[in-house]
């Protein structure tokens, strides 16, 4: 027997040992039937369930002289549901409206529905029992549609006992709203004669524009201007583009317009060869500094040389070696001063020791010294007396100045003697000493 949840008992098999298997119940008709057909096991199979067959099955024994027994199951039903979600395409507006619904039909046990987004809304639910026992729920999104919100995404989320998880729908929002347009490519740098410059219509839409067009605010355009789709091409500016372009974007919605005022600039220079005057300028100040840091080093190396300074650096007044302090070039009046005074020597293993010694004049035991020998000694002295020539430019006037006053009231020439103090050089008699400070011997010298 079968017994509904609200209903009466119908018997729907019966077994008789003598008459058989009957099914008197018109609704399982073809769907039940016995797996054996004996009374040990009367058990039942009912094929092509249907919602209407959840209910409680009782098995009934009939005996003589016990009376009947019986036993009790529940056969309880469950539907997965039909689950769909769809966005609703509206219009941009200051109203809410439903911009996204989701559904989940026929199912038992009744299923439940989530949303999840980051849009500002509210959604609300509605369940509808069938007339099978399932439950169809249905649950809608609200919003006041914007522009921004177009293409945001929203999910929808339905739980129910027949799924193994839950069934996840996400969804991007449709708002459609009229053209809004913006013009770019314009750099405020549009001089005379430049070329290949570019506006571009920008049309923000849903749906897409269909159209867009460009014009001049005055009426046609420039010719010097060519559209192409939705980009303003001008091939060189001139007076003419000096004007007021307006780009217009259509959708079936409605259209929006921009404009944009163009202003030419006058240039006597292209723009683009301002990086190649710069480099040159750049370049040039460089070559400039470091000319001049050549002929800087240059004059200093020249004003050493012309100082006596020596080829290793070392200073030739002021070394640490043997140098002539009574040493003078040849006068304006080519007459030289004397050579015989002492060589000062500075000795290394005694620091501040300034030693005299005499110039090394040819000494002859027993013999007074010929003029030969004294400009022997003049030579070897050579040397030393060209390291300090440009050194002592600057007292020699002074000091021949002071010779020839000194010499003006003397006899025309004098003998010099032979002294004893070793630092003398051993003069004959046969050697004059002149009015100009030079000494000349009386004797012959063959060379």
């Amino acid at each position: 027997m079968f017994e509904r949840v609200e209903g009466d008992r119908h018997n729907i098999a019966v077994f008789h040992p003598l008459y058989g298997a009957s099914f008197p119940n018109k609704d399982f008709d073809g769907r039940v039937s016995f797996t054996r057909g004996s009374l040990e096991n009367p058990s039942i199979r009912i094929d092509k369930l249907r919602m209407a067959d959840a209910g409680r099955y009782i098995c009934e024994y009939a005996t003589y002289p016990s009376g009947n027994e019986q036993g009790t199951t529940t056969l309880i039903m469950l539907a997965k549901p039909k689950n769909s979600a769809i966005a609703i395409p509206v219009q941009a507006g200051s109203s809410e409206v439903v911009v996204a619904r989701c559904e989940a039909a026929q199912g038992k046990p009744e299923a439940t529905i989530s949303w999840i987004t980051a849009i500002a809304g509210r959604y609300n639910h509605t369940s509808v029992p069938e007339m099978d026992g399932t439950v169809t729920v249905k649950s809608e999104y609200r919003m006041i549609p914007t522009p921004s919100e177009n293409g945001k995404e929203i999910t929808c989320l339905v739980n129910q006992r027949t799924q193994i998880e839950p069934k996840s729908f996400p969804l991007k929002l449709v708002v459609e709203y009229p053209p809004t347009v913006t013009i770019e490519g314009y750099d405020n740098n549009w001089y005379m004669g430049r070329t290949d410059a570019v506006l571009t219509c920008q049309a923000d839409a849903n749906p897409a524009p269909t159209n867009v067009t460009w014009r001049a605010l005055s009426g046609q355009l420039p010719p010097s201007v060519r559209v192409d789709q939705n980009r303003l091409l001008v091939r060189k500016v001139d007076e003419t583009v000096n004007t007021t372009f307006v780009c217009e974007a259509k959708n079936s919605l409605g259209s929006g317009k921009k404009e944009l005022v163009a202003m030419v600039i006058e240039s006597t220079e292209d723009p683009s060869s301002a990086g190649m005057v710069a480099g040159a300028i750049l370049g040039s100040f460089l070559a400039l500094v470091l000319v001049s840091a050549l002929v800087a080093v240059l004059v200093m190396r020249s004003r050493r040389h012309q100082h006596g300074y020596s080829g290793d650096g070392e200073q030739g007044a002021y070394g640490n070696k043997t140098r002539l302090f009574g040493g003078k070039k040849a006068s304006k009046n080519g007459a030289g001063a004397n050579n015989n005074g002492p060589i000062y020597t500075y000795r290394e293993s005694e620091p501040g020791a300034l030693t005299e010694k005499c110039n090394e004049f040819p000494r002859m035991t027993g013999s007074t010294p010929t003029a030969h020998d004294i400009l022997l000694s003049g030579e070897m002295n050579e040397a030393e007396r060209r390291k300090f020539d440009a050194l002592n430019d600057s007292l020699e006037d002074e000091e021949e100045d002071e010779r020839y006053d000194h010499f003006r009231g003397l006899p025309p020439s004098y003998q010099i003697h032979r002294h004893e103090d070793e630092c003398t050089p051993y003069l004959d008699d046969d050697m004059e000493s002149q009015r100009d400070g030079s000494i000349i011997s009386r004797t012959a010298i063959y060379v």
